[in-house]
């Protein structure tokens, strides 16, 4: 029916058009209404146990599987799940889910599972001897079943509530002595240090590859957190990290094995010399972090289109490169001080966001803590980099949680070809995309998952897959426009500037500019800014990534977009556009 419907449309459209203009505005609501197919959101779970395929995570079926994930904090002083004094666990699993986070990265000290009196140490106990008789209360009020549980079996009911509401769990041995990770002097950073004995480590990894062997939720094991201090070394790295990564497998074959890498997860440049050597193939990932702080104050003190261009292309050297060798690179850490006032973490932001879009990774934001019940003796301290709030009830960013979700889906990956590959337009200080609504609004920001499928030529044009349509500048501080005409300067879009971020061109007078984006998220033209060596410039409104992409839009779009109706083309330019329905 939709079919006969559409094609008397096209027929009266072309009949309308020899007549009037008038005739065809008349018709627009009722063409939009036939041509705009009634789509459904794939939504299919992981088909688990989950393994690699290059440089990509899959399912049991081969599809791609992105680990968008949050992690929660079970490693500190009390060895208990942050949160369940303020939330029943439940309610914290299931608002993970909610956020669009389909994984946890669930943190343990070593001692948890190599030391038998602190593992069956009860939670009462526990906060008993810490003196932490609030979150006693608590506990005993929104999780009474654990209260008095070991502390080994109240970690096991946190994994199976995540497992109840559909969320994966990546166990990653955080630290070896319960408390505040990390410095280079705490005794737990590599091999040899005071509470890190090589024997012990393999140990508790057994156990606890052991111990969840067959909880399907549990989909990989993190086997050290942060390597660091003065004793690292890369001789011992792999010695030990072959020796762990083959006692999980042992102990667990359906796992992922992930394994960090030397200076607080930061390097892992000696891969590229020397490949790791396992017995078994298709589980291995490697895990990298990146802060704000990483890099110092540079963010703050320098400028963001030279510190994003000088950082991301260390990122690539000392641990993106794995993806050309066709490994998995997990972000396993990443966060901002989400009250919003860190120029350093503002500006860091927007750069990793276009990274991690551009390379499509898996990745763990840190963290949905609020607050912890002891963190480095100060009871109840507030976590500025935690999704949710003081009292784990409300979430702390909501703006925040918008420019992860285009993130929290794959953009491409095996079994994920819905349609030929594209590219969207993302922008990563809004985390949305461009898009066109309709015929007579001009381009804007919306959700990338309606995001129109652009290609960008040689010629260095962006354009409409399956148009002939291309993305145009105009007049200076005026909306950007789709034209037909691709072959002059202003149809030309260069990535210029360090960050690889700026899309510029020639505006219809002459002058140089960039996209950009106004208060009501239109996408306009304006001089390109922050190109020279001011610290005190934000380039972000200007920074848009070229992502590749293979999923279909979940919103069909199928009218030509005008600036205006003075702008509509000629009758017959008209009818080339209307074949392309």
């Amino acid at each position: 029916m939709q079919n006969q419907s559409k094609d008397m449309i096209m027929i009266f459209m072309r009949r309308c058009l020899g007549f009037s203009l008038l005739c065809f505005l008349f018709l627009y609501p009722f063409i939009i209404t036939i041509l705009t197919p009634q789509t459904k959101p794939h939504a299919a779970a992981a088909d688990l146990p989950l393994s690699t395929n290059s440089r990509w995570v899959v399912d049991e079926s081969g599809r791609r599987v992105k680990l968008a994930c949050v992690n929660w904090v079970s490693h500190l002083d009390a060895v208990v799940a942050e949160g369940l004094s303020k939330q029943p666990m439940d309610v914290i699993s299931n608002g993970i889910a909610s956020m669009g986070f389909n994984c946890v990265r669930f943190t343990w000290p070593l001692f948890l599972a190599t030391n038998d009196s602190l593992a069956s140490l009860t939670v009462r106990k526990s906060f008993q001897r810490l003196g932490l008789f609030e979150s006693i209360a608590g506990i005993q009020a929104n999780n009474p079943s654990i209260i008095d549980l070991p502390l080994i079996k109240a970690f096991q009911m946190v994994v199976g509530s995540l497992g109840d509401n559909n969320v994966m769990v990546i166990l990653d041995n955080h630290i070896s002595n319960p408390g505040w990770c990390c410095s280079n002097y705490d005794g737990n950073g590599f091999f040899g240090d005071k509470y890190f004995n090589p024997d012990v480590w393999i140990t508790g990894l057994t156990k606890m590859a052991t111990l969840f062997n067959g909880v399907t939720n549990v989909v990989g094991m993190s086997l050290r957190n942060e390597l660091r201090g003065p004793r690292q070394n890369v001789s011992d790295w792999y010695r030990y990290m072959q020796k762990g990564a083959e006692a999980v497998h042992s102990a667990n074959p359906n796992v992922l094995v992930i394994l960090s890498g030397l200076s607080y997860d930061k390097d892992l440049s000696f891969i590229s010399n020397q490949p790791v050597n396992l017995s078994f193939t298709g589980k291995l990932v490697f895990e990298v972090h990146w802060y704000g702080f990483t890099d110092g104050q540079a963010w703050a003190e320098g400028n963001p289109n030279q510190v994003c261009g000088n950082v991301v292309n260390n990122m690539m050297r000392t641990s993106g490169f794995l993806l050309d060798q066709g490994w998995p690179l997990f972000v396993t850490e990443f966060g901002v001080d989400l009250r919003g006032g860190n120029v350093n973490d503002n500006r860091y932001l927007n750069c990793f966001l276009g990274w991690a879009a551009e390379h499509d990774l898996d990745w763990a934001y840190w963290t949905v803590v609020g607050s912890y019940y002891l963190r480095e003796g100060v009871v109840g301290l507030n976590e500025y980099y935690g999704l949710l709030n003081w009292n784990w009830c409300d979430i702390r960013n909501s703006s925040f949680l918008q420019r992860l979700s285009a993130l929290q889906s794959p953009f491409r990956g095996p079994g994920i070809e819905e349609t030929n590959l594209h590219k969207v337009i993302f922008h990563p200080l809004t985390g949305l995309c461009v898009l066109r609504k309709s015929i007579f609004d001009p381009l804007r920001l919306g959700p990338c998952s309606e995001s129109e499928a652009w290609s960008y030529t040689a010629q260095n044009t962006l354009s409409l897959k399956g148009t002939y349509l291309c993305l145009q500048a105009d007049c200076l501080q005026k909306p950007a426009r789709l034209g037909i005409i691709c072959t002059d300067s202003d149809s030309r879009w260069d990535i210029i500037s360090d960050s690889k971020m700026h899309l510029s061109s020639k505006a219809s007078n002459g002058s140089t500019v960039c996209l950009d984006v106004d208060s009501s998220n239109t996408i306009v033209t304006k001089p390109c800014k922050c190109l020279n060596k001011d610290k005190t410039c934000d380039p972000a409104s200007q920074w848009f990534k070229l992502v590749d992409s293979t999923k279909s839009s979940t919103k069909t779009k199928s009218i030509i977009q005008f600036n205006s109706i003075s702008n509509l083309p000629g009758k017959d330019n008209l009818w080339k556009l209307f074949d392309l329905f």
